[in-house]
Formats: structure tokens, sequence, C-alpha cells
């Protein structure tokens, strides 16, 4: 089973993204001349910096003391200041974990990181100010290059659907499995990141290394906090209650977003890649999901997904189309009859061999193979 390392192969080998990092790049190389140093705390690294050139670096939300600063200046670095009070890091160099977003959560989820993000969000987002709008496209930015970083070379699979599948549900179980069997044949899983049949496929990679009974177990605690509402905090501790006793999970991606800030991340995803613009993360989530997507039964934000996949793969300007696998022919024929408008763009072009629809969630890894060859 494949699990993505904390890290991936970087694109750009000049990028600093944590202290470690650094004091191996300044004792290989003996210079820091031309590196982009991300979000470091360099407060206890001034002999180093006032040692070691850094013509031409950019620091990007590094503190470091008043005299560091001023030498690395001299020599022709940039200088992007943290900037205070602020709920999240703009310049971040890797992506959040769940502990990291619920930090705080014993104190209630209006308390943690993510909620407190989402509230600076509200405040900001309809005042006009080009300062937080920059703040969120370079938020946004750093992310995605993080998430560049960690897929490099992964074969990742899409899991859409809607938030509204609760724990608890046939439904939520087999979306666990979906995930879990993905997993299990060495493909990375990557979601929306929030609740529902989201949660469910994370909650699925997640529960790769263990044996069944632990997946049953699982299901069991969490169906004690069916929904998000009317307590998140209820609903995230029973995650955190899961992933305690289970120390030791596999690894997935969730994509979410503040942009629908009442619906909170899920904490089963072990990296996070949570975005200010919607539009920017659900065009990331399928562009990277290189090994195919499955569709499980959503609404409205799961259509839109569908076409949005199905557009690239009909014009072919990713290159040659990836899978799609709808599941539930019900709901794609009947309820929201989505699938025969897929299949009357697909006609006589070469996605039409990609697509596929079937009855139950149990079908979808087979579906997905033969679909990728």
């Amino acid at each position: 089973m494949q699990t993505m390392p904390a890290h991936a192969a970087h694109h750009d080998d000049r990028e600093i993204e944590t202290l470690d990092d650094f004091d191996a790049k300044v004792s290989a190389r003996g210079t820091l001349a031309g590196f982009r140093v991300q979000a470091v705390d360099l407060r206890d690294r001034t002999r180093e910096l006032l040692a070691t050139d850094t013509a031409g670096a950019v620091f990007l939300g590094c503190p470091m003391r008043e005299d560091a600063a001023a030498k690395v200046r001299a020599d022709g670095a940039m200088v992007f200041p943290p900037v205070p009070d602020l709920p999240f890091d703009p310049y971040r160099g890797l992506l959040y974990s769940p502990d990291e977003l619920f930090a705080h959560l014993t104190k209630g989820y209006e308390e943690t990181p993510d909620a407190r993000a989402y509230a600076w969000f509200q405040r900001t987002k309809a005042d006009g100010d080009i300062f937080a709008s920059m703040l969120r496209s370079i938020h946004d930015d750093a992310v995605s290059d993080a998430l560049d970083e960690l897929l490099c070379g992964t074969r990742v699979v899409g899991v859409m659907g809607g938030h509204a599948m609760g724990r608890g549900t046939e439904a939520y179980a087999g979306a666990a499995r979906l995930g879990r069997e993905l997993t299990r044949a060495g493909l990375t899983v990557a979601t929306g990141g929030g609740p529902g049949a989201m949660e469910a496929a994370n909650l699925g990679a997640y529960a790769a290394p263990y044996d069944d009974a632990m997946l049953t177990e699982a299901l069991r605690l969490l169906a004690g906090a069916p929904k998000f509402t009317p307590s998140v905090t209820d609903w995230a501790a029973a995650a955190f209650e899961v992933r305690s006793r289970w120390p030791k999970g596999g690894s997935s991606v969730g994509i979410p977003t503040w942009f629908y800030g009442h619906e909170p991340p899920n904490p089963f995803a072990s990296h996070i890649a949570k975005y200010f613009a919607n539009a920017t993360r659900e065009d990331g989530l399928l562009a990277r999901s290189t090994a195919g997507v499955v569709f499980l039964p959503g609404a409205a934000g799961t259509v839109q997904e569908i076409f949005d996949n199905a557009t690239p793969n009909y014009y072919e300007s990713r290159g040659e189309p990836t899978p799609m696998v709808l599941v539930d022919r019900a709901h794609w024929t009947e309820r929201l009859p989505t699938w025969p408008l897929l299949t009357a763009l697909a006609r006589e072009r070469s996605m039409e061999s990609r697509i596929a629809l079937v009855d139950r969630i149990e079908e979808a890894p087979a579906a997905l193979k033969r679909l990728g060859g």
C-alpha cells in the first residue's frame, strides 16, 4: 500500500519550508543566494543569516531579528514580513493537518484556527480591501504549491459526493469501503475535504492499514454524532476519538474551502489543502485527479463537478481524458438525469470509452480500473 511522503519531491529545489531544511541547505551549500524561504522562524538563526550570502533570496513571512533582516536586505534579498494578527499564515510552505486546523477544539469549534480563519474571511470578503484580497490570493497560491509538491509522482483518484450523507447510514459505510479499497490499490484518495460522502472516503483511506473490525467500530463511534449540525464540536470530537484509538491511519487528501464556511473540514484527511477561493479549489481538485474521479450521489455541487470534469475531457485540454465513474443509476438517470447528457457529450469522442455508470458503490473500483486501462 502506498503512503504519501510527508513531503514529496520538490518541483523547485530552491524552496526551504522547514528549519531542518534551512540548516541542511546552509551547511551543504554555504549560501542562500537565490533561495525561497517560506514561513520558517529564523529568530534563532541570526548567526547563520549574518554569515551567509543571501543575494537574490526571498524570505516569505519568516520572523527574524532586526539586525539579520537589515543584513539580508542589504545583500539584495526581498523580505516579506509576517502579517500580525492574522488567524492563518499566507506564506505557509506545507498543507494543513487536521490537528492544526482543529487545535483548541476542546474549548469549542469557534476557538479553532479553522473557525477563526472563516470569521476573518466573513469580516473582510465584502469590504473591498485590496490588502485582504491579496493575502487570500497569496495563501491560496502557497497552498496550491504545497499540494503540487505533496502529490508529485502519486496517482490520485477523486471521490466526489454530497455533504448531506449522514454518518451511520449504509451509503456512508459504502463510501468508506470505497476509499479503503482505492487506498489499498495504491491510489491516493482526494476529496472535497468536507462532511458526508467526502468524509467517508477519507475515513476509508485512514482505515486502509487496519482490519474490518476497526472500520466497523469506527463507523459505530461516528454514528453517535451523525451530522455537523447542530454541533461541529461534537461532530469533530467523534472523529478525533477514532483517530486517537487507531492513530496510524492511511494517507489521503482533503481539498475544502472557507467559502462554504458553515461546513467544517473532516479530520480523516491526513493532508488538507484549504482554500479561500472556491473556484481555485474546485478546479484544482479535479485537475489533480489524474487516475480518474468517482461521483457518488450528490446535489448541485456534485453535478457541477461532473461537468467541470467533463469539459477538459471533452476538449482534451489536459491531455488524455481521465476516467469518470458515476455511482447509483437511479440517482444519475432519474432524480438528477446527468448521465444522459454526459453520454451525449461523449459520443464519438475519445472520452466515450472513459465514462461508466454503475449501480453499486462496490462496482466503482473495478470500473475505474477498466476505464483506466
